[in-house]
C-alpha cells in the first residue's frame, strides 16, 4: 500500500513504484473512475491501447471477407469509390 499527501490545490504525487507499474510518464493523462463506492485510476494510454486491440480483434479477417487480398485491392477499391463520387 502506498500513501500520497494531498496539497492545498488538491494535487497528489503518484509514488514512483506505482508510476512504473502503470507505465505513467510525464504528460500522461490519468482517468479516475468509481465502481460501487471504490475509486480507481488508470493511465489513459492503456485504455487507448485496449480500445485499439479490441477494434483489431473485431475487424480480424473482415478485409478477406470483403474480398481484399492485399493492399493493392484496397487502393483499387478506393479509386473506384472516388470515380463514382465524381459522377
Amino acid at each position: 500500500m502506498e500513501i500520497a499527501r494531498v496539497t492545498s490545490k488538491g494535487q497528489i504525487t503518484i509514488p514512483r513504484d506505482i508510476r512504473a507499474k502503470m507505465n505513467i510518464k510525464r504528460g500522461d493523462k490519468i482517468i479516475f473512475f468509481e465502481d460501487n463506492g471504490k475509486y480507481f485510476l488508470q493511465n489513459s494510454a492503456s485504455i487507448a491501447i485496449k480500445a485499439l486491440e479490441d477494434f483489431q480483434n473485431v475487424m480480424k479477417d473482415e478485409a478477406a471477407r470483403a474480398g481484399f487480398n492485399d493492399p493493392d485491392d484496397v487502393v483499387e477499391y478506393i479509386k473506384s469509390l472516388r470515380k463514382m463520387r465524381k459522377k
